[in-house]
């Protein structure tokens, strides 16, 4: 989430397997596809993972937009954001996300500048009073979009927490000590509990109930005084701690809302042992002969969650780093679920692309879309998640994009009244989020027999998701050739077909934002750097 600044130079730099975009965006399994059909195979039986959601956050943004005056305006950004209706036409009106994250303040936002934190954008309201109360009507610009979502069909609300409440942290701040303490004494671990589980209890009886809580968020970073936002740090000790009060708190208080816990800073940490007790996340707290072991505890999810920053560059990185916490999550628990709970266009990428200032184009939907399929192809998770959902920076992390009211960048200004704007981050993503729905499940698909992930990340990657009860298909393509390309379907596989010979087509590129068509099976047309959607039915 965080860190924009302090982290922006952590990306990993090296030589690729492929490049991006590729060197030869021909040259595909050693045949010049530019100038024959590809095939593709997809075996609808040789099922993976079942998709749990795709999702965003409503960070730093919608506690001011929420309260915006101009309704038709909020009403846009929601649409972007959470709507499946469609135009005239048959084009998305927005990219149907499944599942929207709510900040939970620490009161950094009441302390004002006193807080140390001086983006006011970054600073966050609390529930809490400081003598113990509850003020519901704090967070009411965040509340509004957490009703909008729900009044357009998102499935489900999780709330995050960056910090404990400033009236339980040691130094009494939102941010932390700048070292490896968790600001919260073992004193206050019941206190904190107890905050969530009347958070989560509160938001039960209303029309927008939590169905997970995130208690901790990226603990492997030391957040101090120069981050500038909400956070701290936090040991798997800690976090297990808290967790194991956390559940039965709210089992006791006959609160439904699960726990999920992980939101690491990046997917190394999830496998990777630390020498301060940070790292090797999937070991600690779901082996059953760790002393951390949380599997077992009232209320808890059987998810752990990682943040894609710092990892997908070079390709061979990407893929690696992903197959590597797959295997450690799988050989740990079979039923074990990755949740990929953050991600935003963050620093350099290699040298190709970069968080600031802030680009919208193609590249940088082709580059999310990139990340994305890997996330849900190689490590198999079953949730994607963004970071922010409405963005007033010049920097390339949002989807959808606030200016001033004068149509330039002004975070100032942005904060009573602006204008929205779309970008292809949005709707690269889109071609996950609005057709890849809930319940749907991964299948194997591969292109020109093709099956090294890191070649295809260079090139043409493609993943396919079937609803095994309505008999849907959905099959995403992201193309970063310069050049176009045309596919033939194969196969369904053990003799399954589709249902008539067409494809209905959405296709995002440099001049494209979810563009419905109709696509022959055996003359699938990619457009160049795009993203492409597939849908159909079989039998």
């Amino acid at each position: 989430m965080f860190a924009i600044l302090s982290l922006a130079l952590s990306c990993k730099k090296g030589s690729s397997s492929s490049s991006f975009p590729p060197t030869d965006p021909c040259l595909f399994n050693g045949v010049d596809t530019c100038q024959q059909k590809a095939t593709l195979q997809v075996n609808v039986t040789a099922t993976h993972q079942t998709i749990h959601s795709f999702g965003a956050s409503d960070a730093w943004s919608s506690k001011f937009v929420g309260n915006w005056a101009d309704l038709s305006k909020k009403n846009q950004i929601a649409d972007y954001l959470f709507s499946m209706d469609v135009d005239p036409s048959g084009n998305p009106k927005g990219i149907g996300l499944s599942l929207w994250r709510f900040n939970i303040g620490a009161g950094s936002s009441e302390q004002g500048d006193t807080s140390g934190i001086a983006d006011e954008y970054r600073r966050e309201e609390c529930f809490q009073n400081p003598d113990g109360t509850y003020n519901w009507n704090k967070q009411q610009g965040q509340q509004w979009f957490m009703n909008a979502a729900k009044q357009r069909g998102v499935k489900y609300l999780l709330g995050f927490a960056a910090s404990p409440p400033v009236t339980m942290t040691i130094n009494a701040r939102a941010y932390g000590t700048g070292t490896a303490q968790f600001n919260l004494s073992a004193s206050r671990f019941q206190d904190y509990a107890d905050f969530l589980v009347q958070v989560c209890k509160h938001f039960q009886g209303t029309s927008t109930p939590l169905d997970y809580i995130s208690p901790v968020n990226e603990p492997q970073w030391n957040w101090g005084p120069s981050n500038n936002q909400e956070g701290t740090a936090a040991s798997n000790t800690d976090i297990a701690s808290l967790v194991k009060v956390l559940g039965p708190d709210l089992q006791t208080n006959g609160v439904n809302t699960h726990v999920v816990t992980g939101e690491a800073g990046q997917v190394t940490f999830l496998n990777a042992a630390t020498s301060d007790n940070r790292g090797d996340q999937i070991s600690q707290w779901f082996n059953p002969s760790s002393s951390n072991y949380i599997g077992n505890i009232p209320n808890v999810d059987n998810t752990i969650s990682y943040h894609s920053y710092f990892t997908t560059c070079p390709d061979n990185t990407l893929v690696q780093d992903r197959q590597a916490v797959h295997t450690s999550a799988v050989n740990t628990s079979s039923s074990l679920q990755l949740w990929m709970t953050e991600f935003g266009v963050l620093g350099d990428i290699c040298g190709s692309l970069n968080g600031y200032p802030r680009n919208t184009n193609i590249d940088y939907g082709l580059y999310v879309a990139k990340v994305i399929h890997n996330d849900l192809a190689v490590a198999n998770t079953s949730s994607w998640q963004w970071w922010l959902g409405i963005n007033p920076y010049n920097y390339s992390d949002g989807l959808v994009y606030i200016n001033g009211p004068s149509g330039t960048t002004d975070p100032q200004l942005s904060k009573t009244d602006g204008l929205v704007s779309d970008s292809k981050q949005l709707w690269c993503m889109g071609n996950y989020s609005r057709f890849v729905r809930p319940g749907m499940i991964r299948v194997d698909a591969v292109l020109n027999n093709q099956t090294d992930p890191a070649y295809a990340a260079g090139d043409i990657m493609v993943s396919a998701y079937i609803d095994p009860v309505g008999k849907t298909l959905a099959i995403v393509i992201v193309n970063t050739r310069t050049t176009s390309s045309v596919i033939s379907l194969g196969g369904l596989g053990a003799s399954v077909n589709l249902t008539g010979s067409d494809f209905t087509a959405y296709v995002t590129s440099s001049t494209k934002n979810l563009k419905k068509s109709s696509m022959a099976a055996n003359n699938i047309q990619l457009d160049p750097r795009s993203v492409t959607t597939l849908t159909a039915n079989y039998h």
